[in-house]
């Protein structure tokens, strides 16, 4: 179990990681840079550009070719991306060095899903996608006050260099240590595994699913990822060391992390409803949903900052509070939507 589960929790890790950091960082970006709020929006949503454009071909890749040899692929992908962010002199190459980080990593929870249908029985898969999703956890706060420790004296760039480096080690893992396992589906044609997306859409159940994981999902990610860091700066008057270990609000922000990522527990629930051959392309047609709506918001929330004054380099309240609650409509329509649901259950037969 273990060479399985703890090579991918390692990429899913830098994953989480990477997702988070512009949130300490985006300060001395904005600076160094001359970013506007626009701009370090679009910047850091080209993580979630990249990750959602690639997740259709991603399932089938991974349904084609098996999670061991594509997620070693990525992640080498993903060191290059840091690589380039680390060396960037100018917005375009942090812009591509940031959208390579994101496509590196856009199999690092979807490979581990596709490993552990390959490698466990299904009763299992939940209480292992809920350990794997707590390792995504953990990467995240460690891109709070740890990456705060070595962005102090160092800099950013010599944090990147060093995430380059961990990508590529966490590839070495994947690629010599789990084990490589028989694909349900084998001698499918590249067509007709494609056309397996048609039969995902428009299946109604999936999209029971998938609505709200996308709006609750996508709402975190995007705050998470980027505006909680600027927030706590702009509005709740926080330091820069504040903001690394978000004090004073950490219980808030604890429960609001712990019920928004539990949105993520809805990939067991499709796998399932789907012949064993489709898991990649089921669980990647609802991610694409997903990280595009994350780029919208998190894109969305800084064009809207920009409505707005600039008072000392910092944001408007007024901007981030207009901003917060449509994001919160949101997932209150989402909520109110799924409620009335109740699963149909099958006759015995």
């Amino acid at each position: 179990m273990l060479g399985v589960f703890c090579p991918f929790a390692a990429g899913y890790f830098l994953s989480f990681f990477f997702r988070n950091v512009n949130a300490v960082i985006s300060k001395d970006l904005a600076r160094e840079f001359s970013l506007s709020s626009s701009d370090l929006g679009f910047l850091t949503s080209m993580y979630l550009l990249a990750f959602a454009a690639f997740q259709l071909p991603l399932g089938v890749l991974l349904d084609r070719y098996g999670p061991r040899r594509v997620v070693a692929a990525l992640l080498c992908i993903a060191a290059a991306g840091a690589l380039t962010f680390a060396l960037a002199r100018d917005f375009a190459a942090l812009s591509i060095g940031r959208a390579l980080i994101g496509l590196g990593v856009s199999g690092g929870l979807m490979g581990a899903i596709k490993a552990f249908t390959l490698s466990f029985p299904l009763s299992r898969l939940a209480t292992l996608n809920g350990l794997y999703l707590a390792v995504g956890g953990i990467g995240g706060l460690s891109a709070t006050a740890p990456a705060e420790v070595l962005v102090g004296p160092f800099g950013w760039r010599v944090l990147f260099i060093a995430l380059a480096a961990l990508s590529v080690l966490a590839a070495s893992a994947v690629f010599f240590i789990v084990p490589e396992k028989r694909l349900p589906g084998e001698g499918q044609t590249l067509r007709a595994q494609i056309a397996g997306f048609g039969e995902v859409f428009t299946h109604v159940p999936f999209w029971r699913i998938a609505l709200p994981l996308v709006v609750c999902h996508a709402g975190y990610l995007a705050l998470q990822g980027l505006w909680l860091g600027p927030w706590l700066y702009d509005v709740a008057g926080e330091s820069r060391v504040a903001v690394g270990v978000k004090s004073g609000l950490d219980v808030i922000l604890a429960v609001y992390g712990f019920t928004a990522i539990s949105a993520a527990l809805a990939y067991a629930i499709f796998t399932p409803l789907f012949p064993p051959e489709m898991t990649g392309r089921v669980n990647t047609a609802s991610n694409v949903l997903m990280f595009a709506c994350s780029f919208v918001f998190q894109w969305g929330i800084g064009a809207l900052l920009r409505l707005y004054p600039v008072q000392d380099g910092r944001y408007a309240p007024e901007g981030y509070s207009t901003a917060f609650l449509i994001i919160a409509a949101l997932q209150a329509a989402a909520l109110a939507w799924l409620l009335p649901m109740r699963e149909v259950r099958q006759p015995r037969l």
